[in-house]
């Protein structure tokens, strides 16, 4: 028993030795043609920057029923929503850090001044419309940051919604209460 174990690791070494002695003679061959210059080539983002005159990258936002229009420009880390400072608009802490979380997975904090104007849909749902405008925004006025939020996920819509009613239903789903007699 222990020579057909032996003798099957021999084989296992011997392909293994021809498979190597194969490689080389492939390789040499590809080489001997004719080696390919390496030119390095400079690291350039897939997508270009894109601002307008006044110096503001523009992106619509969408979250439930919610629309926002958002222009993004360097200054304090000022955002203004609807004419109004965020901390009097979304007066929740909650929805303060969901419209900031595009600014800290891609490490710009107090560096961009946003204004934005949203309509449609409850504070919440504006609140996610924003996050995803300033995403879309800061991805098309420094297009290296692309890579992080979208890892993070802020650039997909988030095309959950409410669902419809439908006829012969209480709600979307739910039937009317069964009654036996």
């Amino acid at each position: 028993m222990s020579d057909n174990r032996q003798s099957l690791s021999d084989l296992g070494a011997i392909a293994g030795s021809q498979e190597q002695a194969q490689q080389p003679a492939t390789d040499t061959a590809a080489t001997a043609e004719a080696p390919a210059p390496v030119v390095a080539q400079p690291v350039t983002p897939l997508r270009e920057q894109e601002i307008d005159k006044q110096g503001r990258a523009y992106a619509t936002g969408r979250r439930k029923d919610a629309v926002a229009r958002v222009w993004l420009k360097p200054g304090s880390g000022k955002i203004v929503i609807n004419g109004r400072d965020q901390e009097v608009y979304f007066a929740r802490p909650t929805l303060r850090l969901v419209i900031n979380q595009p600014f800290d997975v891609a490490s710009r904090q107090g560096q961009y001044d946003v204004v934005c104007t949203v309509k449609g849909g409850g504070l919440s749902g504006q609140a996610g419309a924003v996050k995803h405008g300033i995403s879309q925004a800061l991805t098309r006025y420094e297009p290296a940051l692309r890579a992080p939020v979208k890892a993070a996920g802020f650039l997909t819509r988030d095309s959950r919604a409410v669902e419809r009613k439908k006829y012969g239903k209480a709600k979307a789903r739910r039937s009317f209460q069964f009654s036996k007699r």
